[in-house]
């Protein structure tokens, strides 16, 4: 299959944005890795960095979240984790030299339950990928359990849950059985979990929303 006479609809189609595989998953998560790149950098402008932290990345894709973490992490331990095989190669790929010293791990794993220990993370972030979580409300419990006292949670999305939406928008919401919550969902979500400390940030114009949480 010659990947470059394909659209970009007919990409996203076979690679399959809940699960990227193959030839057409690697091309759609390195569109993915420019894309998200503005959205990605709004989300760590949230978080105040001394250089030494330990974080993680869920649903970490093409890795250029992490790659933009390294940077900024000089004396800093990254993990990524993602439930495709596929992102998981591309994302060691693209951070070779951060995974092959160990500064970096990343791993195929489910949010929904984490190889990880209890209050391991001072900041975990998440692009983009709050969607095809299956059990949100739950799986932010998780997230709250590896997360440290004191620690941050940023949540990266474009607000696909409000009134007004394209009919192809919510097409596409259906096929890939994603989940779109309203600012007052995320919110109760945090809250439910045990996030007390919550807050929205907007972009007007953007679509573009973070949710940033702390324990």
């Amino acid at each position: 299959m010659d990947i470059s006479k394909l659209t970009q609809e007919e990409i996203t189609r076979l690679g399959d944005p809940s699960d990227p595989r193959g030839e057409a998953g690697i091309a759609m998560l390195t569109r993915m890795n420019d894309s998200h790149s503005l959205l990605t950098d709004r989300a760590l402008s949230l978080v105040s960095f001394k250089g030494s932290e330990t974080v993680l990345d869920i649903g970490c894709g093409g890795g250029a979240a992490l790659y933009k973490m390294s940077r900024m992490l000089p004396k800093g331990k990254l993990f990524g984790i993602d439930h495709s095989d596929t992102a998981v190669g591309l994302a060691t790929k693209n951070n070779a030299s951060d995974t092959d010293s160990g500064k970096m791990k990343i791993q195929r794993a489910e949010v929904a339950s984490m190889p990880f220990e209890d209050g391991m993370f001072d900041v975990i972030l998440t692009v983009e990928s709050f969607y095809f979580w299956k059990e949100p409300q739950s799986e932010l419990k998780e997230v709250y359990r590896v997360l440290k006292s004191g620690g941050t949670l940023v949540i990266a999305l474009d607000e696909y849950g409000r009134e007004g939406l394209a009919e192809e928008t919510k097409q596409n919401a259906r096929e890939y059985d994603l989940f779109l919550p309203t600012k007052e969902q995320l919110t109760k979500l945090l809250r439910g979990a045990g996030f007390e400390k919550t807050a929205l940030h907007t972009y007007p114009g953007s679509g573009m929303i973070c949710a940033e949480a702390k324990k």
